[in-house]
């Protein structure tokens, strides 16, 4: 069983759609055990980072779409993308957080977007699902500073762990990005042993032999 003292966090974007994909296993981690959900904005890692994200290099973004369409096939999960990708994130963002960032939230505001195909990028956008929530005005409720704070301090807490990409589980310190290191992590969890084999600690502290910087 996962120790019940190892911290754990959970960073994600509703831009990502890995972060959909991966959100199901989350919750049922959350289930279990306390997850702290912490919605960060992508694009600001991309910028303190110097990356673009996949969405911005023609030959990735088609990649990309075409992979995200296969893993929600073999999760046997429905997935359709919204009216536009990339979008802006801010507003579903900022909605989950009034709504308290609880697990019902992240799934309304996953599902508006992801399953259903409708957009997230503002309010506006968002009114149908925010009135799910109990949020009847989402334009005010999303402008609170406390909400705005919040995002922020999380994006600051993603900084400090050397967070890089979204999704990210934080366990303890120690960083799993993307729906596909869902097993890792969670071995991990089960087994912090894990982590400290010999192998692994080689890597570590492996030296660069060349670097373009």
């Amino acid at each position: 069983m996962p120790e019940p003292h190892r911290s754990v966090e959970w960073y994600f974007d509703f831009i990502s759609p890995f972060a959909c994909l991966q959100w199901p296993r989350i919750r049922e981690l959350a289930a279990q055990r306390h997850v702290q959900l912490r919605p960060i904005l992508f694009a600001g890692l991309l910028d303190r980072h110097g990356h673009k994200g996949p969405a911005e290099i023609p030959a990735k973004r088609c990649f990309t779409y075409r992979q995200v369409w296969w893993r929600a096939q073999q999760y046997g999960r429905t997935l359709r993308f919204p009216p536009a990708h990339p979008f802006n994130p801010l507003a579903a963002l900022r909605l989950a957080i009034a709504a308290g960032s609880t697990p019902d939230a992240i799934d309304a505001i996953f599902d508006w977007i992801w399953r259903d195909g409708r957009a997230g990028d503002s309010g506006a956008a968002l009114a149908e699902v925010g009135s799910t929530l109990g949020i009847d005005d989402v334009a005010a409720a999303i402008a609170q500073p406390a909400v705005k704070a919040t995002l922020k301090d999380n994006f600051d807490a993603a900084v400090e762990a050397g967070v890089f990409g979204v999704p990210t589980l934080a366990i303890a310190g120690q960083l799993f990005w993307g729906d596909d290191a869902t097993e890792f992590a969670l071995a991990a969890l089960d087994d912090p042993a894990l982590l400290d084999d010999p192998e692994l600690q080689r890597l570590d502290a492996l030296p660069m032999a060349a670097s373009r910087i």
